[in-house]
């Protein structure tokens, strides 16, 4: 079952608030009947502010009422109550032990994905433009050691930003009546 928003101050809520019986609220809250009635009674969570449920779409007032009215009924959380995660968009951390794996990712994705603006690859690989030029024009401190590696399999960035980048440069190139480019094909030694 799903649970509201922070349940401990909305069970304070609920019990400073409406006439519902501990067990609805616990029962809504995911708590345990004693645990509510200790909130009650000011043992438990002592400071916590009471957080409204109704005020912030998790309960409608009239469902309280309905439930205020029979002690047997549940409150429902709304449908529509859990906001949904927020999708990062590229990476934004880069662990220490990946980072020296950063310029190989950077290499392929300007050998393979010629459309994607330093921009786009800056923000999926996180680092910066001035590291993409050093890397394209061959003047990173490590330029020798440097060989295309996929960014997805060395974990610097996911498979579906990639592909996301990828469709937005697409997109961005059609509209400009640009060429699109094929998608690249796998080398020898990264299809094995």
């Amino acid at each position: 079952m799903t649970l509201p928003l922070m349940p401990k101050a909305t069970a304070v809520w609920l019990i400073e608030k409406t006439a519902l019986t501990f067990t609805q609220i616990a029962d809504f809250c995911g708590m345990h009947p004693l645990e509510v009635q200790a909130i009650a009674d000011g043992e438990v969570a002592q400071g916590i502010v009471g957080y409204d449920p109704v005020a912030n779409a998790q309960v409608t007032l009239d469902e309280i009422h309905r439930c205020e009215k029979d002690s047997g009924a549940r409150l429902k959380l709304l449908a529509n109550a859990m906001p949904l995660p927020k999708r990062s968009r590229g990476a934004r951390y880069t662990p220490v032990a990946k980072r020296n794996d950063r310029p190989d990712g950077i290499a392929f994705m300007l050998r393979n994905y010629p459309q994607l603006s330093e921009a786009q690859i800056g923000k999926l690989m996180g680092t910066t433009k001035e590291t993409i030029q050093k890397v394209r024009d061959r003047s990173h401190w490590n330029a020798s050691n440097i060989k295309p590696r996929d960014p997805v399999i060395l974990g610097l960035c996911s498979q579906t930003d990639l592909n996301g980048m990828v469709q937005q440069a697409n997109e961005r190139l059609a509209r400009e009546g640009h060429a699109v480019p094929p998608p690249p094909m796998p080398d020898a030694d990264e299809a094995a």
